[in-house]
């Protein structure tokens, strides 16, 4: 009996101690205050299109600079959220560190088109979306001019210009696209002195596989700049315009 007795006082003893523990682990948590702010931004295609003072200064213009406030006050959603507003970021993770800092960990969005048309001058991103041009910032992507309408820009367009950027040869090789108001695309390569007509983005990928063996079996032997028009909207077939003074 006293054996029992004396097991449960140990156990009430235990949780009280817990209890106590916690109240003042948390009390003390509540007081600390936050001393740095750590922040990582990610590079996307070997380009910064955002710093940390760009970080710092849009948290202070929100009132959300968390360095010197009680950690217990810092909500990091508030953070995220304010930095998500920001069209070149792709995503944010805040968090508080076990040393009393607030970590912040920036994702950029990663651009592979530029479109300098009518309906803007904007950048679409690798899921689709519209990217605003960074400041100061040169990104070499394939540009696409003309007439240019960004639901256009942001699906067929967007997936041709994914196509390019992973091909290795064809990202090397297109500079400009080309967009007719029937939606019609010619090509301007950065090799060879002559327009690409591929026509509608319906069989790109077979008629640039075309182009491809027209350039290993026959430009490597004539020339690069013999042409001024080699056009592939034709079933099966490579048609060539010479130039004038061919």
């Amino acid at each position: 009996m006293v054996k029992k007795i004396m097991m449960w006082v140990v156990a009430v003893l235990l949780l009280s101690y817990t209890i106590a523990a916690v109240f003042l682990l948390n009390a003390a948590n509540g007081d600390a205050l936050c001393h740095d702010l750590n922040i990582v931004v990610k590079q996307s295609s070997g380009q910064r299109f955002i710093t940390a003072d760009d970080v710092i200064a849009n948290l202070r213009n929100a009132g959300l600079y968390p360095v010197g406030k009680p950690l217990a006050a810092i909500n990091t959603g508030a953070i995220e959220i304010r930095l998500k507003e920001n069209k070149l970021i792709k995503q944010v993770n805040c968090y508080k560190t076990a040393a009393g800092n607030i970590g912040i960990e920036i994702d950029q969005k990663i651009p592979i088109l530029r479109v300098l048309s009518l309906s803007g001058n904007y950048y679409i991103d690798s899921e689709g979306e519209i990217m605003p041009v960074p400041g100061n910032t040169a990104v070499y992507v394939p540009v696409a001019t003309g007439y240019v309408e960004r639901d256009f820009a942001r699906t067929r367009l967007y997936h041709f210009a994914l196509f390019l950027q992973e091909d290795r040869f064809w990202n090397n090789q297109i500079e400009q696209i080309c967009i007719a108001p029937n939606n019609e695309v010619e090509l301007v390569p950065r090799v060879g002195d002559h327009r690409i007509v591929l026509g509608k983005l319906n069989e790109y990928k077979e008629n640039l596989e075309k182009l491809r063996l027209f350039y290993e079996k026959g430009l490597k032997e004539i020339g690069w700049n013999k042409y001024s028009v080699i056009n592939l909207k034709f079933k099966n077939q490579v048609v060539c315009v010479k130039k004038n003074n061919e």
